[in-house]
Order: C-alpha cells, then sequence, then structure tokens
C-alpha cells in the first residue's frame, strides 16, 4: 500500500484530530521563516526605483544590488543543514531571525550603495537559511499522512510574506504620495519599507522559543526521553513511542552525519541530487521572481503609472496566495507530480501570451490597449499557475525526496542550486529587458515547456511515504 491516507502505517502515524492544532501551531511558528523568506525577498520591488534615483546607478549595477542577496541565500542554503545537525533546528531558526533584524535595519539606514549591498547579503544569507531549515523541521515533526498539507505552509508563508510586503510598499507610497524617495519622519519612503521588516524578524524569533526541537535531532544527540514528549503532542493518541524512537534509531543508524562527499556517485552527483537540482533549477528559469523583484518597475515601463504599478504588484500576491491554497488543498489528494505538469503547461501558455504582448511597439510611451489587457492578464495567469503547482510541490519534493542518509546536506545542495538560479534570472532580468522584453519571455517560455519532460522522465512521486521510506 503506497498511500497512508487509506492504511494507517505501523506505529500508528496518522494524525489523530486532537493533535492537529498543536501541529498546527508548532508548523506555522516553524513556517514564519517562510514568511520572512517571502517578505524580504519581494520588499525590493517597492524600493528598486527609489535606490537607482537616490545613488545614481543604471540597470547593470542595479540588478547586481538587488541580486546580491541572492548570493547571501545561497551560501546560507549551503550551510543551514550542516549548522542544524549541530546545533539543532531552533537554535538555526534563531540565528536566523537574529541575522533578518540586523539586515532590515541596515537597510534602511545604509550609509551607501555598498553599505547597502552588504546588509542585503546578510539578509539573503538569512532567507537561504530559512530556505533549508523551514521545510525539513517541518517534514520532520509532521505525522506522514498531513505532511504534504503541513509542508506546503512554508510556500504559503512564503507568498503571504510577499503580498504582505507589496501591501506595506504600496501602504507607505501612499503615505509618500506616490514618490518613493518621498520624506516620511525623515526617511525616504523606500528605506521604510526595507525596514518594517524588523517587526516580523522579532516575532519569528519569539515564536522559535515556543515551539519544540526536532525529535529526529533531539535523538541524534540521545535525548530519547524529550523526543517521545514532542513525538506525543504530534503523533496519534495510542503510538506506541518507544516503537517510534526505535524505527528512528533504526533510521538513523543506517545513515551518518551527510556532508558533501555523501552526494557524489561515480562520475558526479547521485542521480537523486541532480533530480532536487532540477527541480529547484527549474522553479527559478520560469522568471517567477521577476514577477516579485521587479514587476513594478516592468509596468511602468510599459507605461502603467506607479501607483498602478504598486497596485498590480499587489493583487499579483494575492493571485499567489489563492493558488498556493489550491495546491495546499490538492497536493495530498492529487500527489504532487500531476500538479507540477499541469502547472507546468499553464505557465508555458501564460509567458508566451506575455511575449507576444510585449513584442508590441510602445504608443505614447504605453502598450497598445489589447497587448496592454494581455499582459497583465497572462501575468496573473502566470502567477496562478506557477503557485498552484511549482511554488509548493518543489518545497514539498525536497523536504521528502532524499533517503535519510543525505537529506540535510542533498536539501542544502539543492537550495543553493534554486538560489544561484534565482539570481543569475535576477541579475539578467533587467539587461535582457533593456534589449528585448520580448524575447525575454521567449527564453522564460522555452524552460516552462522543457520542464514538463523532466518531470515525467526523472521525477518520482513522494505521495504518502514517510520518510524512512525513501531509504
Amino acid at each position: 500500500m503506497t498511500t497512508t491516507d487509506q492504511v494507517p502505517p505501523p506505529g500508528g502515524r496518522a494524525a489523530h484530530p486532537e493533535h492537529l492544532g498543536h501541529v498546527i501551531f508548532i508548523t506555522a511558528s516553524a513556517a514564519m521563516g517562510g514568511f520572512l523568506f517571502g517578505y524580504d525577498s519581494s520588499v525590493i520591488n517597492g524600493a528598486v526605483e527609489g535606490i537607482r534615483g537616490k545613488y545614481d546607478i543604471g540597470s547593470a549595477a542595479l540588478a547586481q544590488v538587488i541580486a546580491i542577496a541572492l548570493i547571501g541565500c545561497a551560501i546560507g542554503a549551503a550551510t543551514a543543514g550542516r549548522i542544524a545537525d549541530r546545533i539543532g533546528r531552533i537554535r538555526c531558526m534563531q540565528i536566523a531571525a537574529a541575522l533578518f533584524t540586523i539586515s532590515a535595519i541596515g537597510s534602511a539606514l545604509p550609509f551607501d550603495i555598498y553599505d547597502l549591498a552588504v546588509w542585503r547579503i546578510i539578509g539573503g544569507f538569512a532567507i537561504g537559511m530559512a530556505s533549508v531549515i523551514g521545510p525539513a523541521y517541518i517534514a520532520e515533526v509532521s505525522p506522514a499522512a498531513y505532511r504534504g498539507r503541513l509542508g506546503s505552509f512554508q510556500q504559503a508563508a512564503i507568498v503571504v510574506g510577499i503580498a504582505v510586503s507589496q501591501l506595506v510598499n504600496f501602504g507607505i507610497l501612499q503615505l509618500a504620495d506616490g514618490d518613493q524617495r518621498g520624506k516620511l519622519l525623515g526617511l525616504e519612503a523606500w528605506q521604510w519599507m526595507l525596514g518594517v521588516m524588523v517587526v516580523p524578524a522579532v516575532l519569528y524569533g519569539l515564536l522559535s522559543f515556543a515551539i519544540p526541537e526536532s525529535p529526529r535531532f533531539l535523538i541524534s544527540v540521545g535525548r530519547k526521553d524529550r523526543a517521545k514528549e514532542v513525538l506525543s503532542e504530534v503523533e496519534s493518541k495510542g503510538v506506541d513511542l518507544d516503537a517510534r524512537v526505535a524505527e528512528i534509531e533504526h533510521a538513523m543508524h543506517r545513515e551518518h552525519k551527510s556532508s558533501f562527499k555523501d552526494l557524489l556517485g561515480r562520475f558526479s552527483f547521485l542521480p537523486i541530487v541532480w533530480v532536487g537540482i532540477g527541480l529547484s533549477v527549474f522553479q527559478q528559469l520560469v522568471g517567477i521572481n521577476v514577477a516579485f523583484y521587479y514587476s513594478a518597475t516592468l509596468w511602468q515601463s510599459v507605461g502603467i503609472d506607479p501607483s498602478s504599478s504598486f497596485f498590480y504588484s499587489f493583487t499579483t500576491s494575492i493571485v499567489n496566495i489563492i493558488g498556493t491554497v489550491i495546491a495546499m488543498v490538492l497536493v495530498d489528494r492529487v500527489g504532487r507530480k500531476p500538479l507540477a505538469l499541469v502547472g507546468s503547461a499553464g505557465m508555458a501558455i501564460a509567458l508566451a501570451f506575455e511575449a507576444w504582448a510585449f513584442s508590441a511597439d510602445l504608443v505614447d510611451g504605453k502598450l497598445p490597449t489589447t497587448q496592454g489587457t494581455v499582459a497583465l492578464i497572462a501575468a496573473h495567469v502566470f502567477v496562478l499557475f506557477f503557485a498552484l503547482s511549482w511554488g509548493v510541490v518543489v518545497w514539498v519534493f525536497l523536504g521528502e525526496m532524499f533517503p535519510n542518509r543525505i537529506r540535510a546536506a542533498a536539501l542544502g545542495v539543492a537550495a543553493s542550486a534554486q538560489w544561484i538560479a534565482n539570481w543569475a534570472i535576477t541579475a539578467s532580468f533587467p539587461s535582457l529587458a533593456d534589449w528585448n522584453l520580448s524575447a525575454t519571455y521567449i527564453i522564460y517560455t522555452c524552460f516552462a515547456v522543457l520542464s514538463i519532460p523532466f518531470v515525467l522522465l526523472f521525477v518520482k512521486e513522494t505521495k504518502g511515504k514517510t520518510l524512512e521510506e525513501m531509504g
């Protein structure tokens, strides 16, 4: 039997309703890292033109300042797994919360463009840590029958963070009379946009003190009694705690502390690692973060006024939330792989329409009415299909697909690959858009199309399997 939704696995691991409220609280608290991930990643969207004007820099230099945070993301993602294995998942979350807080304050009060870049790298390191530790922790505390839905909390938190950042940006812009460089209490509007993140960063740190350590980490450091206490909080009421601890121990005894060397096969990475890297890279190469880092600038470049461009950035983020909710409902019902395939097809079609719309010549600095309408609709449809598929299933896959013996290290490599791909798209978009905006979207369309055979040929379904069954 391949699904625990039908027959509970040995040890009673199907969640019992009386525990779900507590498990959801634990999961939601851990997913605050995802909220900050989304907030910090996309809040820069509202500050792009303000930073350009403040420091008088061109598109290429501006792109590097925007994208440099992603270098920190890659480093944070690559090291988070080992840090979490050494000091625990909760301590790792607390370090990330401190870095988010420091980055928010520094980004709001930079001395110059280079100082701003440093604070963005620090924030990026925190994002990278949160991108790894969130799904790993949630997978380790979630009952198998609910793990897909609970795992999707990470992406839900990310998209809510994106939406809140755009709403905050829009609100600050209105207070500053539509000027990103307008003064508010002595600071420019874009500085306030970057600084407000200190509030959720502090909340994340406080919540990390209210949730338990992962049972797997507790067992790894010999704290079996505490591990049983945590398991009793998240497993079904009649579960044999000794049997669960023994099962986890057995799985852990077959493994050792994962390292980069463990991911290598005869000539390169193990096939399963390449699949994880492929999922991470395709998620970014469709150009999704252009919608969240540059949408306000993009819409202004085709003739939409600043206030409306910020509003469309917000509506896109609302569509992102709707798509994520759809994915959360479906991910454990229809599986991860079917959602990914549907999403790829939908994204390819929407991106093709965007490419067509942006191929039109501007009239008085604006797209013609028909192409402008198509571009706006297609942009929202693209985000919807991404959110109901790749936005959620990639994080669920990465939390589930790797064998126990390499999970932490493999997740770190896959997440690092995701950030590198994100950096490549983010750093290249302004220059590519200056060259040919339509051709840029054709490139993204091609990657969406290529993701379909990749999923069909190389990705295996993980629906309903326990982490121990992954090897």
